[in-house]
């Protein structure tokens, strides 16, 4: 190559080496400072999507395991009031032996009965009082539903589906409501008439588009009205506008507890269902012992033990469901933890960094870029020389 003073071909050699070692220290450097091995796609593209999908897996299963703790909390909250209406049984089973003796009078045979029913009452309590963040354990289900809906306020007019949900507190059987629409705020207000009570919604200032429908809550009620495209904004609703609430009562509550990462299906969900407590749902006949008003004799009292008897068979059964979810719910948990180690493992293989090798090829490129500021600042003295020739 001809000696130049115009073009450095030495210089820029030396230039684009220096460069590209700076950029290899640059990036190994902040592979040492995040500690992971793939910081962006260019490092590694197919770690990256696979090593983000198991790191969003792996915390969710630490999501799961949660709610497994949580559902266990839930149960032995369930359990030990369980256990305190089986003491209460055992008394009130105690006082039914002591009633069926003909040694007693009347009179003394009453004091018996009022604190059985008193006792009665008190699992009654315990069933509906008994609660795990808010929702009831051990006395059934409530399922409220609209009925006797307006013929201003049916599917023709735009509204799909008047729905109650779990938390409808407060509402009973027969409640009357009103649902009316002004034109002039644009919002729509439900009304207890029962109770006198009323809310109002969000602004609703047009129908949803067509084939879709639009939600509005009213959370004083946990109530919602579904609208559809046939609903009129314009149009006031004042007239035939009521619906009455219709209370079904059950004797099971289910709780559904999310322990899978995927969708809401039998997999990844555990359903615990619990049988209510109360004295009629352990006892038809002891609940209807408990309403009376007295044990008009020895034979009625003795009536009374077989009955209280039935319930405590039925609260073990209850027991021994709790048991069994438990039991279950350990299982989960343990599998849960193990697959979130390795899933943690599987995802540590991909992304985290092997610190020792990468600060093994740092100092490398460390020496690099050290060589290339020496080298180019060598070929820029190079032109130096030919001043010689001129002289």
């Amino acid at each position: 190559m001809a000696l130049n003073i115009i073009s450095n071909y030495a210089a820029n050699v030396a230039h684009r080496n220096l460069q590209a070692s700076d950029d290899m220290a640059t990036r190994s450097l902040a592979k040492l400072s995040s500690g992971t091995r793939v910081v962006s796609a260019r490092d590694d593209a197919a770690s990256m999507a696979i090593g983000s999908r198991l790191n969003a897996e792996s915390q969710s299963l630490k999501t799961a395991t949660v709610n497994v703790g949580q559902a266990n909390s839930m149960l032995q909250i369930a359990d030990g009031a369980m256990g305190t209406v089986d003491s209460v049984l055992v008394r009130m089973k105690t006082l039914a032996v002591q009633g069926s003796s003909e040694n007693l009078s009347a009179t003394e045979r009453q004091f018996a009965f009022d604190e059985f029913k008193s006792l009665g009452e008190e699992i009654d309590r315990i069933s509906t009082s008994t609660k795990f963040n808010g929702n009831k354990l051990l006395a059934g289900e409530q399922a409220i539903t609209a009925g006797t809906i307006g013929t201003n306020i049916e599917a023709a007019d735009g509204i799909a589906a008047i729905k109650f949900g779990n938390q409808a507190a407060g509402v009973t059987d027969l409640d009357a409501f009103q649902l009316d629409y002004s034109t002039a705020t644009n919002r729509f207000t439900i009304t207890n008439t029962t109770t006198g009570e009323s809310t109002s919604s969000e602004q609703v200032a047009a129908a949803p588009g067509a084939g879709t429908t639009q939600d509005v809550k009213f959370d004083k009620f946990d109530l919602s009205i579904t609208l559809t495209s046939d609903f009129d904004p314009a149009t006031a609703i004042a007239a035939n506008n009521t619906f009455v609430a219709n209370v079904a009562n059950t004797n099971t509550s289910t709780f559904n507890f999310q322990i899978g990462t995927g969708s809401n299906t039998a997999e990844n969900q555990i359903a615990i269902s619990i049988d209510a407590i109360g004295t009629s749902g352990l006892s038809a006949a002891l609940g209807t012992d408990v309403a009376g008003t007295s044990w008009a004799n020895a034979t009625n009292a003795a009536t009374s033990i077989d009955n209280v008897n039935t319930a405590i068979d039925n609260l073990q059964t209850r027991r021994a469901a709790i048991g069994t979810y438990q039991n279950r719910l350990d299982f989960a948990a343990q599998n849960l933890s193990t697959t979130q180690e390795n899933t943690e493992a599987a995802r540590s293989t991909l992304m985290d960094l092997d610190v020792a090798s990468e600060m093994t090829a740092f100092s490398s490129k460390q020496v690099l870029v050290q060589s290339g500021v020496a080298m180019l600042a060598q070929a820029n003295q190079m032109p130096q020389n030919l001043l010689r020739l001129l002289q």
